[in-house]
């Protein structure tokens, strides 16, 4: 079949989609809605940018002849640097399939899925925020907030002791409960994220990379393997890395032949989108200024008693006490 009755074929669909309709990058999982679907061209917006960027018929055409000649589907880590909305937007043929578990594109005759975001039952979270259970850091986050609003602290020296106790104190739990959710949180990214493609969320974007640590093989080992090429035990006596590390220079061995290498994979923060964060930080005040007399009340109960139970749990009471 001519690309030329395929392409027709993908205005069509993309010409039926809601107005609303989002679709989902396969590799850097944005989101973008179409604006535009011409001849030549199809006109994509970012939803956390507002971007606009075209897509060029060639390019659509160039993607089909690579699925058309590919073994079991185009696979997707070959994509050109921000080339990654165009599977997503050929997707929405009936006859192309994107499967992200194998990272590929594929042709074929059966039903097919979109890479369509599936908004019908997405709550909202504005309206609808309830308090999460089991999770550490949202209770002490919100003793913070508390403290915080309670307490002047742009001028820390002038607040009694207590207070900066009681600070420093929710400031360290959040700390270790946000680095504990944190490491669960990259846990499961890591299985989501593509080498070298940054993935974008509303207030910056992370990215999959590797750590490479090194350490020095039994020192017998090291020495026999160094004394065989020629290298004086004396020379690198103690193993000295640096020393190793010039020997290796001039050595046919290679790094892995005297170092025990390891290799892990982490989620690293690529940016922080400070003017979002601030916009939404602005509108969570303005919403909470907004709020019912009744509503207001209420959270001030729920955090009164919230901190009656911590200080009950905390307070230091002698034996004498207890016992009564």
């Amino acid at each position: 079949m001519p690309f030329s009755v395929s392409w027709h074929t993908l205005l069509e669909h993309l010409d039926e989609l809601p107005a609303d309709a989002t679709l989902i990058t396969p590799l850097s999982h944005s989101h973008i809605h179409i604006t535009d679907a011409q001849e030549h061209r199809v006109i994509v917006q970012f939803d956390e940018s507002n971007e606009k960027r075209p897509l060029q018929r060639d390019q659509f055409e160039s993607l089909y002849h690579q699925i058309q000649t590919a073994h079991d589907g185009f696979d997707l880590d070959r994509l050109p640097p921000d080339a990654d909305p165009y599977p997503a937007v050929l997707s929405v043929h009936p006859r192309f399939e994107i499967d992200e578990d194998a990272g590929v594109i594929a042709e074929t005759d059966g039903p097919t899925t979109t890479q369509l975001a599936d908004t019908a039952h997405e709550p909202d979270t504005d309206d609808d925020r309830t308090e999460p259970d089991g999770l550490d850091v949202y209770s002490d986050t919100l003793l913070l907030i508390d403290a915080l609003e309670r307490h002047d602290v742009t001028d820390l020296p002038d607040l009694e002791t207590a207070t900066l106790v009681n600070l420093y104190t929710l400031l360290s739990d959040v700390q270790r409960d946000s680095n504990d959710f944190r490491q669960e949180v990259a846990d499961v990214l890591l299985s989501r994220l593509h080498h070298d493609r940054p993935v974008a969320g509303q207030y910056g974007s992370v990215q999959r990379t590797s750590r490479r640590n090194r350490s020095l093989k039994d020192d017998e080992e090291v020495l026999s393997m160094l004394e065989a090429e020629g290298i004086n035990r004396e020379r690198v006596m103690t193993v000295d890395r640096q020393k190793v590390d010039e020997a290796l220079e001039v050595t046919t061995l290679t790094e892995s032949d005297v170092y025990e290498i390891d290799e892990s994979e982490y989620v690293r923060k690529a940016e922080v989108d400070d003017d979002v964060k601030e916009s939404r930080l602005q509108g969570l005040k303005d919403r909470l200024a907004a709020s019912e007399e009744t509503e207001a009340e209420e959270l001030r109960q729920e955090i009164e008693a919230l901190e009656e139970r911590i200080d009950d749990l905390t307070s230091f009471r002698a034996g004498t006490e207890v016992q009564r």
